[in-house]
Formats: C-alpha cells, structure tokens, sequence
C-alpha cells in the first residue's frame, strides 16, 4: 500500500482530526484515511451494525435452536 506524508497542517485542523477520530474509536491516521476514502471515492465504510442490518431475513428463531436430546442417567 501507499504512503502520503502531508506537511504544514495547522494545529487547529491536526486537533478537530484527533477529536474526530476519538468520536469514532478510531486512531488519527484511521480516520485521515477514512476522511480521504470518503472524499475522493465517496463511499464510506460501513459499521457492523449496518452490515447486521443489511443481512437478510433467514428465517424464524426455531430454525437455529439445537435439538439436544435428554441427559442420560449416570449411576455411581
């Protein structure tokens, strides 16, 4: 992958970045490359929650629930 070094940033934009990049959990050059991608490529990259979100319907709860059969008895 690429390297881009950006110089003569002001102080106040290199603050608002870090106070952003916090807001979203992420570190400072996680979130410049998460403003670059939405800027040049305008799409940005999706929470879990909007994956969870995007999933299909796959059918009702009973279809998942594990069939387990009685515990058998145990004598000592």
């Amino acid at each position: 992958m690429a390297q881009l070094l950006v110089r003569g940033i002001e102080a106040e934009v290199v603050r608002a970045l870090r106070l952003r990049a916090a807001r979203s959990g992420r570190s400072a050059e996680a979130e410049h490359r998460e403003i670059l991608r939405e800027a040049l490529l305008g799409r940005r990259s999706a929470s879990l929650k909007q994956h969870l979100l995007r999933m299909p319907d796959a059918g009702d709860d009973k279809d998942f629930r594990v069939r387990r059969e009685p515990a058998r008895r145990v004598d000592w």
